[in-house]
Parts: C-alpha cells; structure tokens; sequence
C-alpha cells in the first residue's frame, strides 16, 4: 500500500500503519494486506482494512463496560485535514504503551492447539481432558498467550511463568481475566448471530496505568469465526476468517518461508466475500453503508 497520508510514518505492522496525529493521538490505518504463519502475502484483499476496522469498531462499542480502548473515532471528519484518503479504513485513537503479549484466548481445540494436543496431551502448556476431537469446544476458554513479535519474526507461544516474566503477576491476572471476560462477550454475541467464535487474540496498552484494548479486536485477521450450521465435531469447519487463506496457501506446497506465493483470483475473491460476511453476520450492518475511501 502506498503512504496514503502526510502525517509523520511511527510504524508498520503486517497489516496496520501507525501515524503521527500529536503527542496523544494516532491515526491507525488497517491495509488490504493479508499475513499468514507471520509472513505478508503479495497480493492484498479488497475491503479487507475496511472490514477490519469497521468491525473493530463494532466490538470496541461492544464491550466498552469491561475495559476501555483506545479508539476515538473511525469518522474521517474527525481526522487531521492532512489525513488524506483512508475513509473507512483507519481510526483516530489514543496512544498507550503496548504491551509484548499477544492475549489468545482458546474455545475449541483447533489449529496450533491441536497440533500441541494431538503431540502432547495439552493447550497452551495447559492439561485438558484426554480423547478430545478436533474443533471440539473445550471444557472452558483458555487463556495461552504469546509473544508479539516484530514484524518478520513468528510469535512464539509462552508458559503462564513465561509471561509473568514479561509482564509482572499483577498485570498477567488482570490480562488474562480482562481477556477471558472479553472472549466470553464476544463468543455470546456471536453465537446469538449464528456464528462460533473458536479463538481470539487480544493486544493491550498501558495508558496512566490503565490498561486499554488496542490495535484490532475480534476481527477475522486476529480470530476464527465459524458458521453454527455448518460446524462438526471433528472436522475443520469452514471459516469467515483467515484459515481459507492458510488452507490456500498450504494447498500449494508452500513451506511457511518468505516470500509467499501468489493467491488465485478465486481465492482472493473468496477471502473478500468472507470477510465481509463476517461483519455483516456479526454487527447486522452492510459493509455497503461503512465510511468509503471519501469519508
């Protein structure tokens, strides 16, 4: 993506740009841009950053009564006049101190954890009841943080002592039980629109000594959404979410290394319409009416 604003550049992230808005504020921009196995793709997905920051947005309004964000206002009018183009794709927001714990919380046995299941018997480090299946929902959410990598690098995942190490005991309690109260908001409203949500991941900043939900929230780049109807104990259920794209992407041999090959335009035009299925299913608004690139 080309740099859509004159504001001061502070950082790029797989998906995110962060500008400079004063000392307080910045101005996130979310990119059409698609990362799996921490690698960026080279072909973007149209609508993508609006998804994400529309739905973003929706679960910010959401769950405000459990924690506080940091998000302002995604209305371009309330955006810098050199702001430039990015209508719908980018929020205004507070600028905190972010902490290096991505925040995964687990509800069903899926992915990395059922890999670590299958091999050792545990999720994130932690036991859980022997002869479960795949995509089984697990007896309750569990909270496996890992490391925020930079961009390039693989987050790892850590043990509860690991993190506590990064973090502190206080910060990790409040972390991980802010984390599982969130999970659980989300997994009920979804559920209530027909959709599992199975997993999600969580960043947090620290502003004043409060901590604030930041970056993204329970969108299907930084979740695993899946349609109740078609959900099975046991098989890998199709997903409003980044796994099409994963599965895609293994389905060519790729060995998770940069650079990433290249999507189909099948592919690409699948991944669009689930993310906007996504949105539509989960806050009942049409993408259609979101802010566009001009505001």
């Amino acid at each position: 993506m080309n740099n859509p604003t004159s504001l001061p550049h502070v950082y790029s992230g797989k998906v995110r740009e962060l500008y400079e808005v004063g000392h307080d504020r910045l101005l996130m921009v979310a990119s059409d841009r698609v990362s799996v196995f921490d690698v960026i793709l080279p072909d973007e997905i149209p609508d993508k950053g609006r998804v994400l920051t529309a739905i973003s947005h929706f679960w910010f309004d959401h769950t405000h009564d459990i924690v506080a964000n940091h998000l302002i206002s995604c209305d371009p009018t309330d955006f810098p006049e050199t702001a430039g183009d990015v209508g719908g794709r980018a929020m205004l927001v507070r600028a905190t101190r972010p902490l290096r714990l991505e925040c995964v919380v687990r509800g069903y046995v899926f992915g990395s954890a059922w890999r670590e299941y299958t091999d050792v018997g545990t999720v994130g480090g932690q036991r859980v009841p022997a002869g479960l299946r795949q995509a089984e929902r697990l007896p309750e959410p569990l909270f496996t943080p890992t490391t925020k990598a930079e961009v390039g690098d693989k987050d790892l995942p850590v043990t509860p002592d690991e993190a506590i190490a990064l973090v502190g005991v206080d910060a990790y309690e409040q972390l991980r039980d802010l984390s599982l109260r969130l999970y659980e908001a989300g997994a009920a409203h979804a559920g209530s629109c027909g959709v599992i949500l199975a997993d999600t991941k969580f960043e947090f900043g620290d502003l004043d000594g409060k901590f604030l939900v930041i970056d993204e929230m329970m969108t299907p780049d930084s979740s695993r959404y899946w349609p109740a109807e078609d959900y099975r104990v046991g098989e890998s259920p199709p997903s409003f979410d980044k796994q099409y794209v994963r599965d895609f992407m293994d389905s060519t041999g790729w060995n998770h290394e940069p650079p990433g090959p290249h999507m189909s335009a099948e592919a690409i035009s699948n991944t669009r319409a689930r993310y906007r299925e996504a949105y539509e299913l989960i806050t009942g608004h049409s993408l259609d009416d979101w802010f566009g690139p001009q505001g």
